[in-house]
């Protein structure tokens, strides 16, 4: 790719951009949210048409008119949203748009022998190819993406934040495949936030930021702290703040032989003021079950939940006027009101003082959300912006702004940092450091944390005290300092 530009409106996405990958290659290409790799891969599949600019495909000059037209020129695009339909089988989503046909007919035994060939190719020889999609996991289902691009001979595959929803033992199965296609010479582009997949993966890095290339660098011979700093444009000298924090604060919740519907079955927990709580465990170990029954969106079966003076069961709202607020890890689908502008987010669970009776008086609200807007400095146009128009990062500051807009006592963070950059990355870490330290100065008291992650780095960073969930079960915590990543997979795992 070529000075490839492009512009919606009067926004330029991307300015003169190149970008080279050779056969048989895994290049990773990483950037802040925002900086224009999603808009280049939509360049490249045929969902974007370039403003300028030229491509070539194995020394062919290639512009395609749609992502069909992509494919059926080699060129696979794996999104982290999968584009599967879950109601159809597996062969026909490997082959859906591209059929055998003979006449006006389907012809079903070479679509299956097709997709079958695929299928034992990325090494998954065991699925029936007529097994509906939804009923395999996730994992699976990103893999049968992958076999769509297999069947259709693709030369260059993209993989799109492919690890952000799997288990590291789904991780190792799929960098397996990756070399399994970079040794036929297939050309991989891997875009990714986790800079220690990056690593482990690719065999170079390109590194966009503000829409513009800023340098490639062999993986091999550059550090982590250079790639981070070519992304943001400076150094990021301290990833994971820790100011003084006190540990013997008042305790803020109180958990107690907790059950849920199904999970947890048995989690037990105290956070106090002044405390970053953090939850480890496995995709799937009741964790997310855990702080949604704590928060009133999930049942409680059994177990006593204490936040401040009140102990019992609760719905949502009560939570809020207790002084708790909830981060979800989905903030697409349930975390975000997105067809809302940012300040309608931001004040949502709290509009006292905004307005008169049932009124709110937009000039407040407004006023009210720049604010936080510039606390956690969210990057848009304005607060009557739409919150669907802002990068992930910039999405996840106006969920927390909105927590700090309710000025809840007891933040519960879920996956807070999934899908976004590293620069947004050391925003969010500064902000919970800032929110569990308090500021004695002017009299702000320290918040109490409860965190949820599948990132250990940023769980040993950032938190004072560590639990682990294991198949809903959740174990005695121990401070920071006694836990590594190994100790950490090792109890989440089952063999401690």
């Amino acid at each position: 790719m070529a000075g490839i530009s492009k512009s919606f409106g009067a926004t330029r996405a991307l300015r003169q951009v190149d970008l080279e990958v050779l056969p048989g290659e895994v290049l990773a290409l990483v950037g802040e949210n925002g900086a224009g790799k999603s808009t280049l891969m939509k360049v490249l599949s045929g969902a974007h048409q370039s403003d300028s600019g030229e491509m070539w495909v194995d020394c062919k000059a290639y512009r395609p008119r749609n992502p069909l037209d992509a494919r059926n020129s080699g060129v696979g695009m794996i999104y982290q949203e999968l584009s599967l339909a879950p109601h159809l089988s597996v062969m026909e989503n490997i082959l859906l748009g591209v059929e055998p046909t003979k006449g006006p007919f389907i012809k079903w035994g070479e679509i299956k022998k097709r997709a079958s060939d695929a299928l034992t190719e990325i090494g998954l020889g065991d699925v029936d190819p007529k097994t509906e999609v939804r009923d395999l996991s996730l994992a699976r289902q990103q893999m049968v993406e992958i076999a769509r691009a297999i069947a259709l001979d693709c030369q260059v595959l993209v993989l799109d934040e492919p690890t952000s929803s799997l288990t590291r033992g789904d991780i190792e199965q799929l960098f397996a495949l990756i070399n399994r296609l970079k040794a036929r010479g297939i050309s991989i582009i891997y875009i990714s936030h986790f800079l220690e997949e990056v690593k482990e993966i690719s065999d170079r890095i390109t590194i966009l930021r503000d829409g513009e290339s800023v340098g490639s660098k062999m993986t091999n011979n550059v550090q982590a702290d250079e790639i981070v700093a070519m992304m943001v444009g400076r150094e990021v000298s301290d990833l994971y703040p820790r100011s003084a924090r006190s540990q013997d604060g008042e305790v803020v919740l109180d958990v107690s032989e907790l059950t849920g519907g199904v999970k947890p079955k048995s989690a037990s927990l105290k956070v106090r003021r002044g405390q970053v709580f953090g939850i480890a465990g496995l995709v799937g170990a009741g964790r997310t079950e855990m702080m949604r029954a704590i928060f009133g969106l999930d049942k409680v079966k059994s177990g006593q939940i204490s936040i401040g003076n009140f102990s019992g069961i609760a719905k949502p709202a009560r939570r809020w006027r207790s002084g708790v607020g909830m981060v979800s890890e989905d903030r697409k689908q349930e975390g975000l009101a997105l067809n809302l502008s940012i300040a309608d987010n931001i004040t949502l669970p709290k509009l006292d003082g905004l307005g008169i009776g049932r009124f709110v008086f937009p000039s407040r609200q407004q006023q009210t959300s720049k604010q936080w807007i510039e606390k956690v400095e969210v990057k848009c146009a304005g607060p009557g912006q739409p919150v669907s128009a802002l990068s992930g990062g910039n999405q996840q500051k106006v969920a927390i702004a909105r927590l700090l807009h309710a000025d809840v006592d007891l933040l519960l963070l879920d996956e807070p940092t999934r899908g976004i950059d590293v620069g947004s990355k050391a925003q969010i870490y500064k902000l919970i450091d800032d929110l569990a330290s308090g500021d004695p100065a002017t009299g702000r008291k320290p918040k109490a944390v409860l965190l949820i992650s599948s990132y250990l780095p940023e769980l040993l960073g950032i938190c004072d005290e560590i639990a682990v969930m294991d198949r809903g079960r959740l174990s005695a915590s121990r401070s920071v300092e006694q836990w590594d990543e190994q100790k950490l997979m090792m109890v989440a795992t089952g063999q401690e």
